[in-house]
């Protein structure tokens, strides 16, 4: 699974590009959720670099998991800024905006942990201590050229760490591994997100958001790996997989108990916990309620035995009726309600709008 990235939000309207005073730039790490282009540089032959993907806004495929949009698209529209560019992307514009390391397909352990394990992963190199090195020894050096710069760039920044996390659970679960198994390296990868925040904040940076995991038991891939017969399984309001919400309810505990131990350690720090799990809870309860009549456990795009954009697939005739744009990702109208929960400070601890209040909806 890709998650993968965090976002924070102050709101400006859908056409309105004024500039905001709360973040001059967004600096991003992460997985598929939040990965702008990086990951079909290291693998061009990759579903998201081909269509359908990207046909809703950008018409064409940019390397986004989705039809369009994700939350660090609309969070930098809010923040009147360009959309962040990925560092390995091409990149006519430089980095004036900010720049995103985010890669579909990476943890936040590194590949020899799932070497040892006999776990197949998707990019090699592509981990959460990789996106630091990249951003440390390849970015800083070429885009500040003294201390102060750097200094100033990353107190003017938005940092978001995250989504990450998610794909170490998904290549245990979708290649064999038992919940006891993957519940027992929880810890392992809040250490590992820990670590780069710890260093982040060392390079200088004061705002960092960090998602938590996503209801991985509503997600079609894990509703068609695991289907079963036995209805006890299965959350009777939603249909999701009440186990694997267990489950990424426990991965979200653990990570907020840390965040709350480095925001003691760091009083002067913003340190924002954005609930992506809740956020995305909201549309699977009542899924009429916020615009999707197709319900929340269907896919716009794939079918089960053929994944999104391969031959076979089928795509719908409008992704905005749809929560699932391809069994493991959103859509950009999921996306953008999701976003909207952050800014408006519902989701996230503490409420995002203690720090830039948001003017209007995106």
């Amino acid at each position: 699974m890709n998650y993968p990235f965090v976002i924070i939000l102050i709101l400006v309207s859908r056409s309105n590009h004024a500039s905001s005073a709360c973040f001059k730039s967004i600096i991003g790490f992460g997985a598929s959720l939040a990965d702008t282009g990086n990951s079909i540089q290291f693998a061009p032959s990759q579903a998201a670099a081909a269509p359908p993907y990207g046909e809703t806004f950008f018409h064409r495929p940019t390397g986004r998991w989705s039809d369009g949009r994700l939350v660090i698209d609309f969070t930098a529209e809010a923040l009147g800024l360009p959309f962040v560019q990925p560092f390995w992307g091409p990149s006519s514009r430089g980095f004036d905006g900010g720049v995103n390391f985010a890669v579909s397909g990476c943890t936040a352990l590194p590949d020899s942990f799932f070497a040892k394990e006999g776990l197949q992963i998707e990019l090699a190199n592509t981990y959460l201590a990789a996106q630091l090195s990249w951003f440390k020894e390849l970015f800083l050096p070429k885009f500040c050229h003294t201390p102060s710069d750097c200094k100033n760039f990353l107190e003017t920044s938005l940092v978001l760490v995250g989504d990450i996390g998610g794909n170490d659970y998904n290549y245990a679960f979708l290649q064999g591994k038992n919940v006891e198994s993957v519940q027992s390296i929880v810890p392992k990868v809040v250490k590992a997100i820990s670590l780069t925040i710890n260093e982040l904040i060392k390079l200088g940076a004061t705002t960092l958001m960090v998602p938590g995991n996503v209801p991985i038991g509503c997600l079609v891939v894990y509703l068609t790996y695991f289907k079963s017969s036995n209805q006890t399984y299965y959350d009777p309001k939603t249909g999701c997989l009440n186990w694997l919400n267990r489950f990424s309810r426990l991965h979200n505990k653990v990570l907020q108990t840390e965040l709350e131990r480095i925001r003691q350690q760091n009083p002067n720090i913003n340190i924002v916990y954005a609930d992506y799990y809740n956020a995305a809870m909201q549309f699977y309860h009542s899924p009429q309620k916020y615009g999707f009549p197709e319900g929340g456990l269907v896919a716009c795009c794939g079918t089960e035995d053929h994944l999104c954009g391969t031959e076979g697939s089928k795509t719908c005739e409008d992704p905005s009726l749809y929560v699932s744009w391809d069994r493991l990702h959103f859509t950009e109208a999921a996306y953008r309600l999701i976003a909207n929960g952050l800014l408006r400070g519902t989701f996230t601890i503490p409420p995002l709008n203690t720090f830039c209040a948001p003017t209007s909806d995106i």
